[in-house]
């Protein structure tokens, strides 16, 4: 494990839910990683597949996806759809030699900051156990 490693993580958050969780977290002075991106959409069931495989391949050495929890979407149904949708993904990355852990998707409630900043510096933790993305290797900066 190389120690000055620090992964790039890309978190695609529900509005509602994970990002109001995140705000809180903040708001509350809870620190959770200076290197996770949160990119807010209104609904993990409206990610599209090409954007997780876009952030991996522009070289996120993880990312996660934040939604509601089953049963309170405020589209209701929009984090079971994504839920399908992450998995298929998922399978695609293994196809293509990227370890499954590197993707994640968690439900994290509006009045879940802890559990917001507790998610991320773990998943942070299992990035730098596997190291930089397989892509970052292969690109020319």
């Amino acid at each position: 494990m190389n120690d000055q490693f620090e992964p790039q993580i890309i978190a695609l958050v529900c509005n509602w839910c994970t990002y109001t969780a995140a705000d809180l977290a903040g708001t509350s002075r809870l620190s959770y990683p200076s290197n996770v991106r949160l990119v807010r959409l209104m609904c993990t069931g409206m990610i599209d597949a090409k954007y997780i495989i876009k952030a991996f391949l522009d070289g996120a050495d993880g990312v996660v996806i934040g939604g509601c929890h089953p049963g309170d979407c405020h589209y209701i149904n929009g984090n079971l759809k994504a839920t399908k949708r992450i998995y298929g993904v998922g399978k695609i990355m293994e196809q293509f030699g990227f370890e499954p852990d590197r993707l994640r998707l968690k439900w994290i409630g509006a009045s879940e900051g802890l559990e917001f900043q507790k998610n991320m510096a773990e998943f942070i933790e299992t990035i730098k156990q596997l190291g930089p993305s397989p892509v970052k290797s292969r690109m020319i900066l």
